[in-house]
């Protein structure tokens, strides 16, 4: 890890929240999908939309996290997932301020998982639940739903782990 002093931090403008607008991107395109889906869609299993012999549309609610963990715990994992939601976001948005913009990779990656936390974030402070609408299947097997706020937090952690495998000895690191 690098310690920079103030004089060696890079400005604001120089700075990985210049990539900030990716995160406002993805928290706009999950709120109008999921308004779009609570919108146009009846809730459940029974009014699923079947658009390939692998995915349907279909309306469910979660009140856990990831693959529904913890969504029978009687409410009180919704505030523990806030409270994690809250410090990743401040903890990625930090290491985006001592890191030049220039390290695209790593600031897209922490971009994408701001803009997903804080949609669910969203979800679960304003519904007490986030919404799910992507059903992938093969044959009778589901994977659990999801949305796009989940897609963009996998592939900023898929990102996050490619950037160590891509970066070079040479480069000064990203830091945090």
């Amino acid at each position: 890890m690098i310690k920079l002093s103030p004089k060696q931090m890079p400005s604001l403008k120089e700075s990985g929240v210049r990539w900030l607008w990716l995160a406002a991107l993805v928290f706009i395109m999950d709120f109008v999908s999921k308004l779009l889906v609570m919108n146009t869609m009846e809730y459940g299993w029974p009014n699923r939309i079947e658009l390939l012999p692998f995915f349907n549309l279909l309306y469910v609610h979660n009140y856990g996290a990831a693959f529904s963990f913890l969504s029978d715990a009687g409410g009180w994992q919704r505030w523990l997932f806030t409270a994690i939601a809250l410090a990743v976001c401040g903890l990625l948005i930090f290491w985006m301020r001592r890191s030049p913009a220039s390290h695209k990779l790593a600031n897209c990656a922490y971009a994408l998982i701001i803009g997903g936390a804080l949609g669910n974030l969203f979800d679960r402070l304003y519904h007490g639940f986030v919404v799910d609408f992507l059903d992938f299947y093969i044959g009778k097997h589901h994977w659990p739903a999801f949305n796009i706020a989940d897609v963009a937090i996998c592939v900023g952690a898929g990102l996050i782990v490619l950037e160590g495998f891509l970066a070079d000895k040479d480069k000064q690191p990203v830091n945090r």
